[in-house]
């Protein structure tokens, strides 16, 4: 069964209660090795993400707590002179991948009896929380940056959730949160607890179906890093139960004003230096220390992949050449074609793009 365990001190989660970090040592919390995947035990009369469901970790008799997340369309075309297919994951319920990791997450804070409790986002996943907790029956309150898009703002609070605008850059709201939860709130994190990341591999589990194949190369914006890091998982379970010969080369796209995996990746050490947590267009991957960062590191080094950074003046134009084409997302989505158009010709293909939120929360 697939397990979860402190990073640190390798202690399991524990069966009662929600820390968001490890109470022995103050390690965070990840998989406890690979995704328990067997395509033996895939229940196919299950919706959407939740035919995986075996692969969550969740007790036997947790609650399914689903809105429709999962199944997202896969466009294929040619672009660039390559042979491209897009995940439209900003068609899931609350309009952004989130919703893949918010499904199990909710389903286990419902199992273990949570009624209330605190997240912080920079908006996405602070909107899939709130839709997700009020279908849980959870009161939700949710910290964001005050420069949060309006839509995404009024998404979280027509949910019913309580919203908590914090002054200044992404890090103050995630520090607000944290004083929450010492205070004794529930803090139902995304990014520190790793409940979502199963849910969040079965992207790769839908790729491989669509195409009958694993792809050649994916292509995903990178914040905390759980979008990309969940992907590898799932194409890691893939490969070793025999499924996929080769797994996909990752990539992963930041904006140049805020890039700590890109500068570390291409310059050492010496380069998180200089790295600020300056402001951009892309919102969603405005994340100064990447919690995951480390363990996403290693994934797209082994892949073969790499790290890319995009200046702030390609992000609109590379949004709108996608909405040309029929497909509408926020400015963090767009970045993957900004950075696609600099080594299109080094990927293997077909190359997929991971497009992440919808343009709609961004007007």
């Amino acid at each position: 069964m697939t397990s979860f365990h402190c990073s640190n001190c390798h202690r399991p989660y524990p069966k009662s209660g929600t820390p968001y970090r490890c109470p022995h040592c103050g390690g965070v919390y990840s998989l406890a090795g690979a995704l328990n995947f067997s395509i033996d035990q895939i229940e196919p009369d299950l919706p959407g993400i939740w035919r995986y469901r075996h692969t969550f970790g969740l007790p036997a008799d947790a609650t399914l707590i689903h809105l429709g997340e999962g199944d997202t369309p896969l466009v294929e075309g040619q672009g660039l002179g390559r042979k491209l297919a897009f995940k439209l994951e900003f068609l899931n319920p609350t309009g952004s991948f989130k919703d893949r990791a918010t499904a199990p997450l909710a389903s286990l804070l419902a199992s273990r009896s949570v009624t209330e409790a605190v997240e912080d986002s920079s908006g996405n996943a602070g909107a899939s929380f709130a839709a997700y907790a009020a279908r849980a029956g959870i009161h939700a309150r949710v910290f964001v940056p005050d420069y949060t898009s309006g839509p995404k703002r009024h998404q979280i609070e027509v949910y019913g959730a309580e919203l908590a605008p914090v002054r200044g850059p992404r890090s103050e709201a995630a520090a607000a949160v944290r004083k929450a939860a010492d205070e004794g709130a529930v803090y139902a994190s995304h990014a520190y607890l790793p409940f979502g990341l199963p849910g969040i591999a079965t992207i790769a589990y839908e790729l491989y179906e669509e195409l009958g194949e694993a792809p050649g190369a994916v292509v995903a914006p990178v914040g905390h890093g759980s979008l990309l890091l969940g992907i590898a998982y799932g194409f890691t379970a893939l490969h070793a139960t025999g499924i996929i010969k080769n797994q996909p080369r990752l990539v992963g796209v930041q904006a140049r004003a805020c890039a700590p995996l890109w500068a570390l990746s291409t310059q050492g050490a010496a380069g998180l230096a200089w790295v600020t947590e300056g402001e951009t267009l892309a919102e969603g991957v405005r994340i100064h220390q990447p919690l995951r960062g480390d363990e996403l590191l290693k994934a797209v080094e082994a892949s073969g992949g790499r790290f890319v950074a995009v200046e702030e003046e390609q992000i609109l134009p590379a949004r709108d050449s996608l909405a040309k084409a029929g497909l509408f997302v926020e400015p963090t989505s767009a970045i993957v074609w900004a950075a696609l158009q600099e080594f299109a010709t080094e990927l293997p293909e077909p190359i997929v793009l991971i497009l992440s939120g919808s343009g709609l929360k961004a007007l």
